[in-house]
C-alpha cells in the first residue's frame, strides 16, 4: 500500500477552508456538512494526485458505507465531538467546531499552509460538487477506486490518481515517491 506523510496542519486549514467556501454560498444545497466536505476533498485528492503525484494532505481514505471518508480528518472530527477514544486537547476545538454533522470554523484558514495547487484542486472541486446532494455523493464517490476496496479498508492511492486521469508515468511517480516517504518516516 502506498503511503504519504498526513499534515494535520494542512488538514485544520483545508476543512476550515472548505467549510468557509460552503458557508460562503449562503445555499441550503452547500451546507458544511461533514459528508460534503469529506467528498470535496476526496475529489480533489483525486485531481491533485493525477496532476501533481502527491496528495494534499497526505490522509489516507476508507471505504465507508456513504462513500470514501479520510481517516486522520475523520478522528480529527470525533475528538472535537467527543466521540473519540482521544479526548480534544482544544488543538482542533479551538479551530472549528462540529454540530450534527456540519462544521462551523472559529478562525480564517491558514492559507499559508496551503500551495497554489492544493487551493486549486480543493476550488475545482467545491465547484463541481457543492450544489450535490447527499445520494448525489455518494454514488459519485463509489466510483472504481471505492468498489475495488474492501468495506471499511483503505482506498488505493493508484486507483485514484487513475480515476483523476494519471498516466502510467504519474503513477510510477506517485509510487516511487511514497515509497521514498515511507523509507524517510522508519
Amino acid at each position: 500500500m502506498l503511503k504519504f506523510k498526513f499534515d494535520e496542519q494542512k488538514a485544520m486549514s483545508i476543512v476550515l477552508y472548505i467549510a468557509e467556501k460552503l458557508i460562503s454560498l449562503n445555499d441550503r444545497r452547500a451546507k458544511p456538512d461533514l459528508h460534503k466536505i469529506f467528498k470535496v476533498l476526496y475529489f480533489a485528492d483525486q485531481k491533485h494526485l493525477a496532476r501533481y503525484g502527491r496528495l494534499i494532505v497526505g490522509d489516507f481514505y476508507i471505504a465507508m458505507d456513504h462513500g470514501p471518508v479520510p481517516s486522520n480528518i475523520y478522528d480529527m472530527i470525533k475528538t472535537i465531538r467527543g466521540d473519540s477514544i482521544y479526548a480534544d486537547d482544544r488543538r482542533y476545538g479551538d479551530s472549528f467546531k462540529v454540530r450534527d454533522h456540519f462544521v462551523y470554523p472559529k478562525h480564517e484558514p491558514d492559507l499559508g499552509v496551503l500551495s497554489e495547487s492544493d487551493i486549486e484542486c480543493i476550488n475545482e472541486a467545491l465547484q463541481e460538487n457543492q450544489y450535490l446532494s447527499f445520494a448525489e455523493l455518494r454514488d459519485k464517490s463509489h466510483d472504481s477506486a471505492y468498489c475495488k476496496a474492501t468495506k471499511d479498508d483503505k482506498i488505493s492511492f493508484r486507483a485514484m490518481a487513475k480515476i483523476g486521469g494519471a498516466d502510467n508515468e504519474m503513477l510510477s511517480y506517485i509510487q516511487t515517491t511514497s515509497e521514498n516517504e515511507r523509507l524517510l518516516s522508519i
